[in-house]
């Protein structure tokens, strides 16, 4: 009797453990998807000059006020400006760069911009990821003639590359913007 219960106490005991046993030995990482609340287009004239600002700030993500947009100035015509995009998360404070985390995980993600037809521009990319596809967060932008339109500025996380443009890119948008530009 008293190997009975002596068998039937590890014969628990052993259920126990095995029941017990923990599934979440490897457990899943979990993948924020960056928190963009300021996207700044920065052109600066290739031949020195006054910089041309593109600012869209969110503060409140998804929440009832619309984004700020601002363009600092005018583009001038027969100019070629040299561009950049910063990304912060102003809800850190510091606010956080998101720039860095999409340059390290270039081929992850791509920028896309379009200017309407109406707009005398063209824009070429100046970055590209470790596999010689484009990234974007730097750009050239050349004027034309003097004229009025859009740029849109778009970042897809996880596009196709290669690709011919945002119609076949794929992947999720991370942001996107427009702003009414002129030339003179």
């Amino acid at each position: 009797m008293k190997t009975l219960k002596f068998l039937s106490f590890f014969l628990f005991a052993g259920l126990l453990m095995v029941s017990c046993s923990s599934d979440d030995d490897n457990p899943e990482p979990v993948l924020e998807e960056e928190v963009i609340t300021t996207m700044t287009i920065t052109l600066t004239p290739a031949g020195g000059g006054t910089a041309i600002e593109l600012k869209t700030r969110d503060l409140d993500g998804d929440g009832p006020n619309a984004p700020v947009i601002t363009v600092s100035g005018d583009l001038a015509s027969g100019t070629t400006y040299n561009g950049t995009i910063e990304l912060l998360n102003e809800t850190e404070n510091p606010a956080e760069d998101i720039t860095e985390e999409v340059e390290e995980k270039d081929e992850e993600h791509q920028f896309f911009y379009t200017a309407s037809a109406s707009l005398n521009a063209t824009m070429s990319y100046e970055n590209f990821d470790g596999n010689s596809e484009p990234l974007g967060t730097e750009f050239t932008l050349a004027t034309g003639a003097a004229s009025t339109g859009t740029l849109t500025f778009t970042l897809r996380h996880e596009p196709n590359k290669p690709n011919t443009g945002l119609a076949d890119a794929g992947g999720e948008t991370d942001i996107e913007e427009t702003f009414t530009v002129t030339i003179l």
